[in-house]
């Protein structure tokens, strides 16, 4: 059972990860967005 519950906080522990981190990429595609909208786009 303690090996379960380590596979269960290792899984847990990945999905926060990859949720955060596709938290941050929708973060900063919005902030391109809205940068390029106002037009300080870089060429």
């Amino acid at each position: 059972m303690a090996e379960r519950a380590w596979w269960r906080r290792l899984a847990w522990l990945a999905g926060l990860w990859t949720a955060s981190v596709l938290a941050l990429a929708l973060l900063a595609w919005l902030l391109r967005l809205l940068m390029s909208a106002a037009g300080l786009s870089t060429p």
